[in-house]
C-alpha cells in the first residue's frame, strides 16, 4: 500500500532541497521544480523500477528522462534522496566543477543522467530511441518522460509524436506539466498551443490520461493505470495539473519564478511554508 504520508514528507523536502539550490548559487529555475516535486517523489519513490547503482544503458530497469532540463533542481534532489549521489553534493548545485549543472549534462558523469537536457524539444524523441532499445533487447521495462507544456511549442515534439503512433513504441509514458507558465509569459500569450491538447495527442495515435500533479493518489493511480495500457500498441500521454511554483504562496502562478533565485528574505520566508522534515537539510 501507498505511505502517502512519506511521499508528502518526501516532497515537502524536495522542495526545500530545490530552495536552497538556487539560493545558494544565486541562479535556476524554482518554479517549475516546486510545481513538479510531488510527481518526483511519487515517481522515484513509488512508481518506476529502479536503481540507485546506475547503469548507463538502463537495461533491466525503468528509465526517466528529463526533457524540460531547466528544472534541474528537483531531478538533482530526487536523485541523491534515492541514493544515486551523496545528498550534501546538492549544495554544489551550479558551482564551477561542480556535476550538478544548471541544466543536466552527462560530461561531468552525474549517476542517473543519461543525457543533456534542456534544449527544449527533443527529450522525447530520446525516450522514443530508449524505449525501442528496450523492445528490441525483450527488456519489458518501462521508459518514462516529462515535458513542459511551452515545450510543446516546439515542432521536434510532434515529429516525435507521429514516430511513436506509427512504429506502436507502447513501452513508453509521456506527462506534460501543464502549468500554463513559461519564462516570458504565459503559454497562452507567448505562443498558444491550443486548449484541446487531448484531443491533439488522440489525433496523433496516442492514449491520453489526465491527472492532478499534487495529489499523490491521482499520480499513483493515473500512472498505474498507465502501466496497464502499455504492451497494447499505442504509446501513453499524461496530461499533469500543476502551479508553477506550488505551494509557496508568493510564487505561485507566475512566471515571474519561472528563472529567479530567491534572496535571504524570500528564502526565509518560503521555508517558513514548508515543514522541517525528519529526512534533514543537506
Amino acid at each position: 500500500m501507498t505511505d502517502f504520508a512519506k511521499l508528502g514528507e518526501l516532497s515537502t523536502q524536495i522542495r526545500r532541497d530545490i530552495l536552497r539550490m538556487v539560493h545558494g548559487c544565486k541562479s535556476g529555475h524554482p518554479g517549475g521544480s516546486l510545481g513538479c516535486a510531488d510527481f518526483f517523489a511519487a515517481m522515484f519513490f513509488e512508481v518506476m523500477n529502479h536503481r540507485a547503482e546506475f547503469n548507463m544503458n538502463g537495461n533491466n530497469e525503468d528509465v526517466f528522462y528529463l526533457s524540460n532540463g531547466h528544472i534541474s533542481p528537483v531531478y538533482y534532489s530526487a536523485l541523491a534522496r534515492s541514493g544515486y549521489f551523496p545528498i550534501p553534493e546538492l549544495a554544489t548545485f551550479r558551482q564551477i566543477n561542480s556535476r550538478l549543472q544548471g541544466h543536466p549534462a552527462t560530461a561531468e558523469h552525474l549517476p542517473g543522467i543519461r543525457i543533456a537536457t534542456g534544449s527544449l524539444g527533443q527529450g522525447i524523441s530520446v525516450a522514443l530511441g530508449t524505449a525501442l532499445a528496450k523492445k528490441m533487447d525483450g527488456d519489458k521495462n518501462l521508459v518514462y518522460a516529462l515535458m513542459g507544456d511551452g515545450e510543446i511549442q516546439e515542432g521536434q515534439n510532434w515529429e516525435a509524436f507521429m514516430f511513436a503512433s506509427h512504429h506502436k513504441v507502447d513501452n513508453i509514458i509521456v506527462t506534460i506539466d501543464f502549468n500554463g507558465q513559461q519564462i516570458d509569459g504565459s503559454t497562452l500569450e507567448v505562443m498558444g498551443i491550443g486548449t484541446d491538447i487531448e484531443a491533439k495527442l488522440k489525433a496523433f495515435g496516442w492514449e491520453v490520461l489526465q491527472m492532478n500533479g499534487h495529489d499523490f493518489s491521482s499520480i499513483v493511480n493515473t500512472m498505474q493505470h498507465a502501466k496497464s495500457l502499455t504492451g497494447k500498441g499505442k504509446p501513453i500521454f499524461i496530461m499533469m495539473k500543476t502551479e508553477m511554483g506550488y505551494p509557496v504562496d508568493f510564487m505561485m502562478g507566475s512566471h515571474k519564478w519561472h528563472g529567479v533565485a530567491p534572496n535571504d528574505e524570500e528564502l526565509n520566508k518560503a521555508l517558513a511554508q514548508l515543514p522541517v522534515t525528519s529526512f534533514g537539510d543537506y
